[in-house]
């Protein structure tokens, strides 16, 4: 390790509270350690775009060490993760290597969660990385290229049939865009199939889409997807998925392509610390972000439960996950100047946001909410404000431009062999 002052701060992850507390940190006297098993930053808000041909991944992506090259005091290494020695103050890599710290921050964000059914993932992939991203977008495209050669109507049918689980922003936003895909994009590609004959059916267990936002943004969101064509099934659960479809109750409902977004779960960071964790497996912090038990352990994001003065959970999204980055930050250069603790940490309502399709979204600022296509062009302009780099920002928002008036997407690209995706 590279020569510097005596305190070591070491990051694990590099998402969006990861990258807040080393920026905010690089002008303090410490030395960071950066450290995430992909080489990449990723704009997850953005992904599913990436998933439904609507944006390439080098837009919503950015080297790690690109992002940190300016801070001299930070170091960014590439390992995965396996444990945490809290004895010898050390992060414990799978290579056998062990990166002492002083001060650790677990930023290691969310993994899917099929509630006991991991053998789900194989046929119905979740939607957290790159690869998962292009993996759906490869069965997607695929469903349709097999529906065009296909002969038998009830398997062509299965074909033209896709199922998202899950009625979060993430669902919503999904069905909303393969149904734009399906009836607008695609309908002069192909021609032994009518791509707006496919069946988008959007399954939520509870008994409205969007349960974190209000009624009446529920409500609207549940009609747009309806005018968009998507069948949405509510307090509905699946009980099984195959590689012929899934089971909904007694009823089968036969799919080529699922894709899960029904539920999260943290890494295994509280595993690491044996720290008490919520059924989600985040790690039930202090309300100064620590772990318990462990002062100079901070965990943020989605890998704690952070909880709010009327009872409520802070929400898994990036602007939290940046707050908490601030604050841990803040805390950590406290505490090395010997200043008075801070206060608890504090949330500050961001809002929430969902799109439905191209044309439809709802924002809730909590002052202020708005639907249609209002809500779209400030859903549009926040996720903008919040990509890094000029060529980004303006690369993204010609595309939408282009998707919004055309209907056409640029980045409608099968890559990668389907060996291990087929079935």
């Amino acid at each position: 390790m590279a020569a510097g002052p005596a305190h070591h701060v070491v990051i694990v992850g590099a998402g969006f509270g990861g990258l807040e507390v080393a920026r905010r940190l690089a002008r303090a006297d410490v030395r960071v350690t950066v450290i995430d098993r992909r080489n990449h930053h990723l704009f997850q808000p953005l992904l599913y775009q990436v998933a439904t041909a609507s944006l390439a991944t080098s837009e919503i992506a950015w080297p790690i060490r690109s992002l940190l090259r300016r801070y001299g005091n930070v170091t960014t290494l590439l390992g995965r993760v396996v444990g945490v020695d809290s004895r010898e103050k050390a992060v414990l890599l799978s290579d056998g290597e062990a990166v002492p710290f002083d001060t650790l921050v677990l930023a290691t964000g969310a993994r899917h969660a099929y509630f006991g059914h991991d053998e789900w993932e194989r046929h119905a992939p979740g939607l957290k990385t790159l690869e998962d991203a292009t993996t759906i977008r490869r069965r997607i495209l695929g469903a349709f290229e097999h529906a065009e050669r296909c002969t038998n109507e009830a398997e062509r049918a299965g074909f033209l049939t896709f199922v998202v689980i899950g009625g979060g922003p993430t669902g919503v936003e999904l069905a909303g865009t393969i149904a734009e895909l399906a009836h607008d994009t695609l309908r002069r590609d192909f021609r032994n199939i009518d791509t707006r004959q496919a069946r988008i059916v959007l399954v939520e267990a509870g008994p409205r889409i969007l349960p974190g936002f209000r009624r009446s943004l529920s409500d609207y969101a549940l009609r747009a997807l309806r005018k968009l064509g998507v069948e949405v099934r509510l307090g509905q659960a699946v009980f099984e998925c195959t590689a012929e479809g899934v089971r909904i109750g007694a009823e089968h409902l036969s799919a080529k392509t699922v894709i899960w977004a029904a539920g999260v779960a943290a890494s295994p960071a509280a595993e690491w610390l044996h720290a008490p964790a919520d059924r989600a497996g985040r790690i039930l912090v202090a309300p100064d972000l620590t772990v318990p038990g462990h002062p100079d352990v901070f965990a943020i994001g989605d890998t704690a439960h952070v909880g709010m003065p009327d009872g409520r959970q802070v929400p898994g999204i990036a602007p939290a996950a940046k707050q908490e980055g601030r604050y841990v930050a803040e805390t950590i250069t406290a505490r090395l100047k010997g200043g008075n603790a801070l206060p608890p940490f504090r949330y500050k309502d961001a809002g929430s946001l969902a799109t439905i399709g191209k044309r439809a979204a709802v924002v809730d600022f909590g002052w202020i909410r708005v639907t249609g296509w209002p809500a779209w062009w400030l859903w549009g302009f926040a996720h903008i404000y919040f990509l890094i780099g000029l060529r980004h920002r303006l690369a993204v928002a010609l595309n939408w431009l282009w998707i919004y008036f055309t209907g056409q997407r640029s980045a409608r690209l099968i890559t990668q062999e389907r060996a291990k995706d087929d079935g």
